[in-house]
């Protein structure tokens, strides 16, 4: 074979090759824009799911927080329903029983309230469900056994208010715990403590808890 047709087969095979490696890189970069377009995509719809949820947890927490201004004060800064009623029970007394017939009838409509903002709320927002804790407290005293005493407290509200046909609905877990002396939500005088807190949590995903405080 001549050198010139040497020469003319390596700039064929040369040019060849250069075409279909031009050939494989538009491939390839069109690929990669696909993909990254698709992935941005993706992105953008995840954004705008996490948006809605994130206004959805709003509007459930803001009408959460109106809950009836009769019986309840709220306080901005710890996100918490303050009842106006005032229940004070006796040193080392867990008996709701014992309280006084207009203060039990504060609670019950304490407990219609709730009740009440719960259905507004289910209307609108049927697929949400909710845990509503209802928390005991105690002052610190002489009594020894103050986080007993708190639970039990807050487990005699909770067949208080079920007594007297107060139901929160299928969609509300109700759970009963007592923090004691214990915990962050505390008053610098000690016998404003014994009370009750009132935690009511939507659960549609990201959740920042609103709390109701009954005192």
């Amino acid at each position: 074979m001549s050198k010139h047709k040497k020469e003319s087969y390596f700039w064929t095979s040369f040019s060849d090759l250069m075409t279909s490696l031009f050939f494989v890189m538009l491939v390839l970069f069109v690929l990669s824009i696909a993909l990254l377009h698709r992935k941005m995509v993706n992105i953008e719809g995840d954004r705008r799911a996490t948006q809605e949820q994130l206004e959805k947890i709003i509007e459930i927490e803001e009408a959460i927080n109106r809950i009836d201004t009769l019986y309840f004060d709220y306080n901005k800064i710890y996100k918490k329903h303050i009842l106006k009623t005032k229940v004070n029970f006796p040193l080392g007394v867990s008996d709701i029983n014992i309280i006084d017939n207009n203060t039990k009838l504060e609670l019950v409509k304490a407990g219609e309230s709730i009740q009440n903002s719960l259905n507004k709320i289910n209307i609108e927002y049927r697929e949400i469900q909710y845990i509503l804790i209802i928390e005991g407290q105690s002052s610190r005293d002489n009594f020894t056994q103050n986080y007993e005493l708190s639970y039990e407290r807050a487990l005699a509200l909770s067949k208080f208010w079920k007594d007297n046909n107060i139901d929160f609905g299928e969609n509300c877990e109700v759970l009963i715990s007592g923090s004691g002396i214990g915990g962050t939500m505390r008053e610098n005088k000690e016998h404003l403590n014994q009370r009750f807190l009132i935690h009511l949590v939507p659960k549609p995903g990201i959740i920042q808890a609103s709390k109701i405080l009954v005192q």
